[in-house]
This record gives C-alpha cells, sequence and structure tokens, in this order.
C-alpha cells in the first residue's frame, strides 16, 4: 500500500515541474492587452437623470440636474448662434442626430444585430457621399424612367454579361436597384454580390416604382446602428439630417423621417427603444436633448399572441422567398 502512494507523490510532483502549455493567440496591441480589466471599469452608457431634480434658475452645475430638453426649433437656434460668422464662421454647417438605443432584444442574453438602412426624407440636402447606383431592368418604359430618375448606369441583360465577362466592376456601385421583370436572370450573378446588395423588397431595392426607389438611394439619409464594443445593449446612430441654412421645418420633418425609421427596427419586447437623442454641429461641443418621443412611440407593448403572429407572418415570408428564388434559378438554368 506505500509503494503505489509514493508513486503517486512523486508522479504529481514531477507533473507539477512541467511547464505549463501557454494557449497561443495573435498579436494583440499593447493598447488592448489590458483591455479586459479596463471593461470591469465601464460606467454604463444609458443615461438616466429622471431621479434628478429640475432646476430652478438659470445657472446649474449639470451633473446635479436634469438635461434641458430642448425643441427641435430651439436646438437649431443654438447651433446657428454658435456657428454664426462672429464666432465659428460656419452658417451652412451640417446639423446631425446622435440617436442612443437599447439594444436588447426579446430575450434578455440576446441583443438586436448592427443594422444599416437608407430612409427616403422631404427635404433633400447636399450630403456629399458616392451615391453611384445601378439598375437592372427589361422594357423600354422601365429603362426610361430609371434614366430619367437620375440612375447612374442603367441595363438589362448586356450588363449582366459585362459582370461575368468582369468588364463591370459591381464594387464601383454601393446601391444595386432592379425592377421584378429580371429578377431571374439577376441570379446567375447572385454569387458576385454581397447578401445584403442583391434586390429585395425587404431592403427597398426591388419594386416596380423605379423612380421612387433611386431618389429614396440618392437623396435619402444613410445610416448604421452599430452595438457598442464592450456594453452590448447600449447601440448609437449618428447621422446627418440637413444644414443649419436650411428652414427648421425641414429639418424637423427630416428628424421624424430618420426617428420613424429607426423605431421600425425596433424588437418585440416592452419598453424603449430609443433612450435619448443629441442634436449636433460640429466643430461646436454643445450637445443639445430633444424629446424623440414628440415624433415616435416611447414604449412598445408587445403581447406574446402578437409576437407569435408576427414571427409565423416573417417564417411564411422567407419561405415564400427561397421558393421564389428557387423557381428563379431553376428558370435561369432552363
Amino acid at each position: 500500500l506505500i509503494w503505489p502512494l509514493a508513486w503517486a507523490l512523486r508522479e504529481k510532483a514531477r507533473k507539477a515541474k512541467l511547464k505549463k502549455v501557454l494557449e497561443k493567440v495573435g498579436f494583440i496591441r499593447h493598447d488592448l492587452r489590458k483591455k479586459g480589466k479596463l471593461n470591469l471599469n465601464v460606467a454604463n452608457k444609458h443615461i438616466d437623470d429622471s431621479w434628478k431634480q429640475e432646476p430652478k434658475d438659470d445657472c446649474w452645475v449639470s451633473k446635479y440636474y436634469k438635461w434641458r430638453v430642448y425643441t427641435v426649433e430651439e436646438a437649431i437656434q443654438c447651433h446657428r448662434e454658435t456657428h454664426h460668422p462672429t464666432v465659428y464662421n460656419l452658417p451652412n454647417a451640417p446639423l446631425y442626430a446622435h440617436v442612443e438605443l437599447n439594444m436588447q432584444a426579446e430575450k434578455v442574453t440576446r441583443f438586436v444585430d448592427n443594422f444599416q438602412r437608407m430612409v427616403a426624407i422631404p427635404h433633400r440636402f447636399e450630403h456629399g457621399e458616392n451615391r453611384n447606383i445601378i439598375v437592372f431592368a427589361k422594357g423600354q418604359d422601365p429603362l426610361k424612367e430609371a434614366k430619367d430618375a437620375g440612375a447612374t448606369l442603367v441595363g438589362g441583360m448586356e450588363l449582366i454579361k459585362e459582370i461575368q465577362n468582369g468588364d463591370l466592376q459591381l464594387s464601383e456601385y454601393p446601391f444595386v436597384l432592379a425592377h421584378p421583370n429580371i429578377l431571374p436572370e439577376l441570379v446567375v450573378i447572385r454569387g458576385l454580390l454581397k447578401k445584403n446588395k442583391f434586390p429585395n423588397p425587404r431592403s427597398g431595392t426591388l419594386g416596380v416604382n423605379l423612380a421612387e426607389m433611386i431618389q429614396k438611394y440618392a437623396h435619402g439619409i444613410n445610416y448604421s446602428a452599430a452595438k457598442d464594443e464592450q456594453q452590448k445593449d447600449f447601440g448609437s446612430i449618428v447621422a446627418c439630417i440637413g444644414t443649419l441654412q436650411m428652414e427648421a421645418k425641414h429639418l424637423e420633418s427630416n428628424l421624424t423621417a430618420l426617428l420613424q425609421d429607426v423605431n421600425s427596427m425596433r424588437p418585440k419586447r416592452e419598453g424603449r427603444f430609443v433612450t435619448r437623442v443629441l442634436l449636433k454641429s460640429p466643430p461646436s461641443g454643445e450637445n443639445l436633448k430633444i424629446n424623440p418621443f414628440l415624433y415616435i412611440p416611447e414604449e412598445g407593448v408587445f403581447s406574446k399572441r402578437s409576437a407569435k403572429t408576427t414571427d409565423a407572418a416573417a417564417s411564411e415570408e422567407e419561405d415564400a422567398e427561397q421558393e421564389e428564388e428557387q423557381r428563379s434559378a431553376a428558370s435561369g438554368g432552363a
């Protein structure tokens, strides 16, 4: 009985002397090596000042009181004053809406995926972005409609053949739109398009009203919502809604269109999705808070029955799309 015990002790001591095998990882920048430790000290990015009292004077210490809530017109006027020729001298500076989101999904452990969308606005402005648009369609009327609406490149089977031969690079066109009458022929270049660039009705890139689609993608607000790397339930959007020289009512209308489109992406749960909206205009550092719930519902209420109905409808729609793609592929192969 003594020998097995002695052998076990020696074996344990021998293993303790062996060098520990370290798990190999890729190169980590020096400023990111302590990122895990830094995450423990990150403050909650969802700012709730509802428990604070209202300021009773025109001068107060901001951290002890609620943020002042401006109307959109008041916020625009404040930014116009700071960008006056006697101050920043940028009277036509862009006005940005900073939208904060609660990215928690229906389940507590799940979060809304990052998303990118284009929203049509009632009042155009110069956005300064590359908006090259290629449109696929068959027939003289749809092609003429797309060309008159301002599409960069319009065509049918000849464009598809040029893409297959490598004579035309789709990377030069950020937006790909199509008429349903050419969808079966487009299937052959599906692999050359990114998943989110292939025309489909859900994203508004496939439809019969080509002029309306082109106007939306040429002059609309292109925005993206992204989760915070350290706090997954916090997301944000920064989108330009116009310039300071535009009429305040026009800027407010553009903001309304943006907020309503963002709110359409809310998860099926109770509570707020949009939590806070600030209006900014660089180079000024002022962040002016407005009340977004004048333009969208403050909280969404979803019953279990409505959620199941919505899920069933979504699954039926996905099945219909898959069947349509299979039929299109079969007709294209034939």
